[in-house]
């Protein structure tokens, strides 16, 4: 995660931005450290990437890159002023790795922005296309993660990223998600249909206060407080849904996922 000490809405490069609204930066900042204690009173380990100023969308980690088995790909970004946020995280994985197992990195060659458009499943990876990662980007991290990739189309610009569309809620299962069937072409929402036949379908009202921007643990579903719609069908499938409040990052058009990056050793 990286703290938003710099963030503030100065442009537009989705439909959620509005640099007319103004950002409440000390309550972007309280918000995000309740979501950072909460992912560590229930037992995760949370490090930090060091907030930059001249970035103020690094606070969206998740875009940084994908991490399976060790194995990370970087991150190449659509909008060059989202674009020098690669270097930092690729430096970060690179020092962060340590005396632990060799980080195996690959500087990415097609555009894709990290988990924002990839979701890991137990044996596959979901990969958003339509809006910012290429098709091409598809192909490179079957290559590397040595795992199927199957291509979702995006068709609505409000969920631009496959992360704000779809949720895995199990990475130890090829079954398990929440997603919005509109934010997907015809074809997308069959080929859906037919992975995840008892998922959890969110109407257009949850997943535009970006309820399925989450983030699970297997148990735990950590979403937005104003996505209660998701609640119920959560708890009915055996989970425990976690709400809290990021409004102030909802702002840049991002959420819980959009500002956690999962390290998968």
């Amino acid at each position: 995660m990286c703290p938003p000490e710099h963030f503030r809405v100065t442009y537009a490069i989705n439909p959620w931005m509005d640099p007319a609204k103004p950002v409440d930066l000390p309550l972007a900042v309280t918000q995000w450290q309740a979501l950072r204690d909460r992912y560590r009173a229930l037992g995760h380990t949370v490090d930090e990437l060091d907030p930059h100023p001249d970035l103020p969308d690094l606070v969206y980690a998740a875009n940084g890159s994908t991490v399976i088995d060790g194995r990370v790909l970087g991150a190449r970004f659509a909008h060059p002023e989202r674009r020098p946020e690669a270097a930092l995280h690729r430096e970060w994985h690179l020092r962060s790795s340590g005396a632990a197992a060799p980080v195996y990195f690959r500087e990415p060659e097609h555009v894709n922005e990290g988990e924002g458009d990839f979701a890991v499943t137990a044996g596959f990876l979901l990969a958003g296309r339509g809006f910012r990662s290429s098709p091409l980007s598809h192909a490179e991290a079957q290559e590397f993660f040595a795992r199927p990739v199957i291509g979702l189309d995006l068709v609505d610009p409000r969920f631009y990223h496959l992360d704000t569309a779809l949720c895995v809620l199990d990475d130890g299962r090829d079954d398990a998600v929440m997603y919005y069937p509109e934010a997907f072409s015809p074809g997308s929402r069959t080929v859906l249909a037919r992975l995840f036949p008892d998922a959890v379908l969110a109407e257009e009202a949850d997943a535009l206060a970006l309820g399925l921007n989450a983030v699970s643990d297997g148990h735990h579903v950590l979403l937005p407080r104003e996505a209660g719609g998701l609640f119920g069908p959560l708890r009915e499938r055996g989970y425990d849904p976690v709400p809290v409040e990021l409004g102030e990052l909802l702002k840049g058009g991002g959420s819980v996922k959009c500002c956690t990056g999962e390290l998968r050793s």
